[in-house]
């Protein structure tokens, strides 16, 4: 919480945080309103980063991983932290890490320190204590959280001068064609690179590029690849703005899913490296750390996903075959998803009689019916 950085979406207060241009304020003991974000944050939530995220952080050299001498590998999760963007390492938890400075106590006054377990909790019930994919979110997490319910004070920032800066200088990227960017996009870039630890010039990281080993969606709009500039425009946006609510709006407006489209392209979000890493040595087989692995036959009882079938990242989707539609097909995409559908009750308002709702002076978005409770046309 020293880092003003990390602290301005922590703090109960976000007002000296010149960023910040717009944030919500909760107040639980003046106005009754709190929010869940910390506890759930602190206890896995039943989320996390997938691994193709996290992959797309750089080095401290400018490098991706897939170039860059400094990548430790994944065969810890703090391999995986080592040398690398500093967001990752500010909004990313590893197992054992002291989360408060206050001491808990037990009911006979004994104290300990709040840290995390020894290996990230992948396996427990309810689902609101689990980690999904391992890679744990540490970002609004506050040093100083209420422990004993769900209610949480802090700021939750809107709007941020970053976003504006990262609006502007994809703008200018585009205005160019995708070739080159403005002397002010290039100082508003610089100065967020600077602040990750990263080099200040963004060339570094263009030129050592392979848009054919990146994972990311955003490396396409409209199933071609970017220019390396553009994409390397999208990865600091992903980056930066993680856990803030743009992702999917980001790969609707670039059309970047259309390789999805139909089960085209099989993709299925991972997590951590499961089968070849250090942390099947804290899966004790009374399940007093990790708890106990069940894979091997995909039935209701399992909880990991198994080496032979997906290989050693562990593959949320690809755990239990019954009743799972995404085992076998995975993500898969409809263009008409790009556009929202404009809802019925607008035609009937728009047109001469309800009973004809082609009468309408508006149109439907493409791929969407005008007929009610209908999903998108080839979906």
């Amino acid at each position: 919480m020293s880092n003003p950085y990390f602290a301005q979406f922590s703090e109960n207060s976000l007002e000296a945080y010149p960023e910040i241009l717009l944030w919500r304020d909760y107040d639980q003991d003046q106005f009754q309103i709190s929010h869940s974000n910390v506890f759930y944050t602190r206890r896995g939530g039943n989320t996390g980063y997938t691994r193709q995220f996290v992959e797309t952080f750089l080095c401290r050299d400018g490098l991706p991983i897939y170039a860059s001498p400094l990548y430790q590998g994944d065969a810890t999760l703090l391999d995986v932290r080592k040398n690398r963007d500093v967001r990752l390492q500010m909004f990313m938890m590893t197992p054992d890490e002291v989360l408060t400075p206050t001491m808990l106590v037990d009911g006979d006054g004994v104290e300990w320190p709040d840290t995390l377990a020894e290996a990230p909790n992948i396996v427990n019930t309810p689902a609101e204590t689990r980690c999904v994919t391992g890679y744990q979110v540490r970002k609004g997490l506050s040093d100083n959280w209420y422990r004993d319910g769900n209610t949480g004070d802090e700021g939750i920032p809107v709007y941020r001068a970053t976003e504006a800066y990262l609006n502007y200088i994809e703008a200018s990227c585009i205005e160019s064609g995708g070739n080159s960017i403005d002397g002010t996009a290039e100082r508003l870039w610089g100065d967020l690179r600077e602040r990750a630890g990263l080099p200040r010039d963004y060339r570094v990281t263009v030129n050592a590029t392979d848009l054919s080993r990146e994972s990311d969606f955003a490396v396409y709009s409209a199933g071609r690849q970017v220019s390396p500039l553009l994409y390397n425009i999208r990865r600091e946006r992903r980056c930066e703005l993680a856990v803030e609510g743009f992702r999917m709006d980001d790969l609707r407006r670039w059309r970047a899913l259309d390789q999805l489209e139909g089960g085209s392209q099989k993709f299925w979000p991972e997590g951590i490296n499961l089968w070849e890493s250090d942390i099947l040595e804290k899966c004790l087989s009374d399940g007093t750390v990790l708890g106990t692995l069940v894979v091997g036959d995909e039935s209701s009882s399992a909880n990991v996903s198994s080496y032979e079938n997906t290989g050693k990242y562990l593959s949320p989707y690809r755990i239990i075959r019954d009743n799972n539609l995404m085992y076998e097909r995975g993500y898969e995409w409809c263009e008409a998803h790009y556009l929202t559908p404009i809802a019925i009750r607008h035609f009937r308002i728009t047109s001469s009689t309800t009973t004809d709702l082609g009468t309408s002076t508006i149109y439907q978005n493409p791929g969407w019916p005008t007929e009610a409770s209908m999903p998108p046309v080839g979906y």
